[in-house]
């Protein structure tokens, strides 16, 4: 197999197979293509239970496991793709099959309270001041030790 028939069997119509990091760029999962391969080689993309590097080919039927803490994200392949497609055709490109317990964990993180800030995010504003003033007061009026406990330690 020369160069050229490697290239025309990654590229095609529907698309046989295409590498992990475009696929993840063209399916509009993550916004470029540079941060769909840091993903990959931070550990965040795999398949099957098992890691994978962005140039990893994928083909069609494959499941990838996208995790964006605190939900993992499953997308099954319909079409395996390299150029970006629009929004409306998204859905004959990839088949969401996230589990249900991962949206609910997502929806309890939201509605937990406290969220935590991101780095380098700036001040909070007024209202978020406020909010983390008052789970750090609920926090302090909570006792740490519940139950008797004897700390008295008497040597013999």
């Amino acid at each position: 197999m020369t160069s050229n028939d490697k290239n025309t069997q990654t590229k095609g119509p529907q698309g046989s197979l295409a590498r992990l990091d475009k696929w993840l760029w063209a399916a509009r999962i993550f916004k470029t293509r540079s941060m769909a391969a840091a993903a990959c080689k931070k550990g965040q993309i795999s398949i099957g239970g098992t890691q994978m590097k962005p140039s990893r080919t994928i083909k069609v039927g494959d499941v990838i496991d996208v995790r964006k803490p605190p939900v993992t994200y499953s997308f099954r392949v319909l079409q395996a793709i390299e150029n970006r497609v629009g929004a409306k055709l998204i859905p004959q490109i990839l088949e969401n099959v996230t589990s249900p317990e991962q949206y609910e964990l997502l929806e309890m993180n939201r509605i937990s309270g406290f969220v935590g800030r991101a780095r380098g995010t700036g001040r909070p504003t007024k209202k978020e001041r406020r909010a983390l003033d008052e789970y750090a007061a609920s926090a302090s009026d909570t006792p740490i030790f519940i139950g008797d406990f004897d700390f008295d330690m008497e040597e013999d």
